[in-house]
């Protein structure tokens, strides 16, 4: 497993990457010169290595080139999506500290917006054209020679992942003072080890690179000498021809994009050859039993799952084979060891519902800036056992269930979505006094963003001010989070302490029955807290 340049030096001409509704393409030579002049442009820009460089677009090909010039500069390179406001991106980007923003058409009004929230971001460039603020990417980088620095340290990715606090968080790994050209034996064994991918692959994906999984995977294969095939944007009937088109090995998606192409009629569905078609990965929501089982049917037995985050500070995986003789699990431990425990860090027995902690050798990560955020990652009496707030048994085989949902999170789409901050800002507004926020069941994306609030005493809660609160959520957060529907009520539930039970509210729209009256159990107690 290696870099661009090394390919390049094998065989200049093979594909790096292709577009796939357009067909554009980078050859790995293109993409060894591209990425060593955006490499040289901020060497000369002053960014050292520990330095740090923002993207804020749609899938775009020269996505490609910003990602692997970090790499091979020994800088941080953080991803922005591309449907948050600019109050949400201009976060993120002084947040991470970046010296360097790269932004694209698809967002160039919002880019622009950003500009008076970034006063310490220095340098803006912009793909296929200028803005107010920004510089053309590619004249800018044209202007440097295509030759790869004297030292090229190997740089990292810092993602943002939301938190409970409701404000994002950046998951900072140390820069491990290897060099660009040394083997990177964690990726290898993911991408190529356990997924078969390598230098003859051609690895669809259909979801924005701005998500981890797609751009680890994309890059992931590119170290391998593959091809990545990038989907603009997910359309079923697309994504099938894609396969045809491009002579697909191996893909990844989330469950909501079974369920779109499961929709298809069979003329739809039959229309493709899929023949190239050998290992479908799929991860980011829990599929259900009955959709990824349609799959298998359709597909064949390439369905392969895992069970991970960001933080990467712990791995599941299952095979078809083994998914198919144990229905629902997310797989056995590949990295770390699991430990499922109750609310006060004490270890349950198997086949008992508990938070789930991976324990590793060493701490593999923290939250930038946040150290009551990874203080709380952490089991209380072992800092090396580290939780993604999930809930989840271990049967007696040593197969991961997921029982319920990380705290607080709403998963639409593949999509993570966070309540608190929506709360925050629905309490905002004049006229709510209470505002509860979470998931309610959607037949697409599995589920959708449900707003109850608690108008203030002498407001009226009805469709107009419904509108009235739908309009201001939109003026101040993405889109994709803006609640589908609000409901009113005259109180909402709290507990003594003044902590929201939301379990009562989510359960009447699960279809639920509560008799206990309003108690807590242990579980409900990790995933609303």
């Amino acid at each position: 497993m290696s870099y661009p340049g090394t390919h390049a030096a094998v065989d200049p001409d093979r594909p790096a990457v292709v577009m796939a509704r357009t067909g554009e393409s980078l050859s790995y030579q293109e993409l060894e010169d591209r990425s060593c002049r955006f490499a040289q442009m901020m060497w000369d820009a002053g960014l050292r290595p520990g330095g740090h460089i923002a993207i804020f677009a749609d899938n775009h090909i020269r996505y490609f080139e910003a990602y692997w010039a970090a790499m091979r500069s020994g800088l941080y390179f953080t991803t922005v999506n591309r449907f948050l406001t600019a109050e949400e991106a201009s976060y993120i980007v002084e947040d991470c500290g970046a010296q360097v923003l790269v932004a694209s058409q698809a967002v160039r009004d919002v880019a622009v917006q950003m500009l008076p929230s970034i006063p310490n971001c220095p340098v803006r460039l912009m793909f296929d054209g200028t803005a107010e603020g920004y510089e053309n990417f590619e004249a800018t980088v044209a202007k440097y020679p295509a030759e790869p620095l004297e030292e090229q340290p190997k740089g990292s990715l810092m993602l943002y992942s939301s938190g409970t606090t409701g404000k994002p968080k950046g998951i900072k790994r140390p820069l491990d003072g290897s060099k660009i050209t040394d083997p990177d034996l964690i990726g290898a064994g993911l991408v190529g080890g356990i997924f078969g991918i390598n230098d003859q692959s051609v690895y669809l994906s259909p979801a924005p690179l701005y998500h981890s999984a797609p751009l680890g995977f994309t890059t992931g294969t590119q170290s391998v000498g593959g091809t990545a095939v990038v989907l603009e944007k997910f359309d079923p009937l697309e994504a099938l021809q894609a396969i045809e088109r491009y002579g697909v090995t191996h893909s990844q998606w989330v469950p909501t994009m079974f369920t779109r192409m499961l929709k298809l009629t069979e003329e739809e569905r039959n229309r493709w050859d899929l023949s190239t078609h050998k290992v479908a990965i799929h991860a980011a929501a829990p599929c259900p039993v009955e959709v990824k089982k349609q799959m298998l049917e359709w597909w064949g037995p390439i369905l392969h799952e895992y069970y991970a985050g960001t933080e990467l500070n712990g791995f599941c995986y299952v095979g078809p084979e083994d998914w198919i003789s144990h229905p629902g699990t997310v797989g056995k431990p590949l990295i770390g060891t699991l430990r499922i425990c109750d609310e006060d860090g004490t270890e349950l027995p198997t086949g008992e519902s508990g938070l789930i902690y991976f324990e590793r050798e060493e701490q593999t990560f923290e939250y930038h800036q946040a150290p009551d955020k990874t203080k709380s990652s952490q089991h209380p009496n072992n800092p090396l056992w580290t939780t993604l707030g999930d809930v989840g048994r271990v049967d007696d085989h040593g197969f991961l269930y997921l029982t319920d949902r990380k705290a607080f999170m709403i998963i639409s789409g593949g999509v993570n979505i966070y309540p608190q901050e929506i709360e925050d800002c629905l309490i905002l507004h004049a006229e709510v006094a209470d505002v509860a926020v979470f998931g309610v069941p959607n037949e697409d994306f599995g589920e959708e963003v449900k707003a109850v609030v608690q108008p203030l005493d002498g407001v009226t809660g009805d469709e107009q001010l419904a509108k009235r609160l739908l309009e201001y959520a939109r003026d101040h957060i993405a889109g994709y989070k803006v609640p589908r529907s609000i409901d009113f009520r005259s109180e909402l539930p709290r507990l003594p302490t003044g902590k929201l039970y939301k379990r009562l509210l989510r359960d009447e729209y699960w279809g639920v029955d509560n008799e206990s009256g309003g108690s807590v159990s242990p579980i409900e107690q990790i995933t609303d807290s």
